[in-house]
């Protein structure tokens, strides 16, 4: 029974993170095009196996949703299948998360999963 409620507790938090993961996967063109523009980009440095990245990915996706944040492209870097971008980030870790406004970084963390200093890098890149 309590694996049960466990189950529907966590069922939608897997759905939104999968959401925020599902569709953004980095490509170089667009970053570049975007971080061009200056428009607010972020990289996530995630690896389907760690549980950190996990615990971000729908904390992620919410802060996302919200108005102030709404402008943010969001990309995904697989940590293992996309190495030429992990270095080109220099993200030594998987659970990196980078924030780059009018064409230069302006923030980064390492496997942060407290949503209100997750929302205070986002911020940096509005």
């Amino acid at each position: 029974m309590l694996q049960l409620l466990r189950t529907l507790v966590l069922l939608p938090l897997l759905f939104t993170g999968l959401a925020f993961a599902a569709g953004t996967s980095f490509d170089a063109a667009k970053f570049d095009a975007l971080n061009k523009d200056g428009k607010p980009i972020l990289v996530a440095v995630h690896a389907d196996w760690c549980p950190v990245c996990k615990a971000q990915a729908p904390i992620v996706a919410e802060l996302l949703k919200t108005a102030e944040l709404k402008g943010i492209t969001a990309f995904r870097v697989d940590f293992d299948g996309q190495k030429d971008a992990v270095k080109r980030f220099k993200a030594t870790m998987q659970s990196t998360l980078i924030v780059f406004k009018g064409g230069v970084e302006v923030g980064r963390s390492t496997g942060d999963t407290k949503q209100d200093s997750i929302a205070a890098l986002l911020k940096k890149a509005t």
